[in-house]
């Protein structure tokens, strides 16, 4: 503990104390969502461990509600197929092995997980060529029928 810590913790005793209950009550969420998430997968992965405690809750939520349901409306291969496709142009390679695995669990074919990749390239690609060479929206719009 650095003196300037010890300084501002001795100045400010009783607001440390006001805020050890927050800090009890954080301690308790984490261990929630480390116990969901161990429920839900068998175990608790140690990148999770990595993320900010601040964070976790919120992003376990989301992962919950959109990418494990069931309940929403792309189906859980639809999902994983788009998420392979997007993490394949970033690229992160821990997303594209695990995305890869959720896509076959999910009952992707080696050929749909191609396609997919595929086409999140030639996205990319058509992307970058309109980007750089400055196409006229208006232009665009009018040429390909819309308005």
């Amino acid at each position: 503990m650095t003196s300037a810590f010890r300084v501002v913790l001795s100045a400010s005793i009783l607001s440390v104390f006001a805020l050890a209950p927050a800090a009890r009550a954080e301690d308790a969420q984490t261990r929630a969502v480390y116990d969901d998430i161990q429920k839900t997968f068998g175990s608790v992965p140690a990148f999770v461990r990595q993320l900010p405690k601040a964070a976790l809750a919120g992003l376990w939520q989301q992962e919950k509600e959109l990418e494990l349901s069931d309940k929403t409306a792309l189906p859980p291969k639809t999902k994983a197929l788009i998420s392979l496709a997007v993490a394949a142009q970033i690229p992160c390679s821990y997303c594209i092995w695990i995305d890869t695995q959720t896509a076959k669990q999910a009952g992707a074919s080696d050929e749909e997980i191609g396609e997919a990749v595929a086409m999140a390239g030639l996205t990319r690609n058509w992307s970058a060529l309109f980007n750089g060479l400055q196409v006229d929206m208006a232009q665009f719009k009018k040429d390909l029928g819309g308005s």
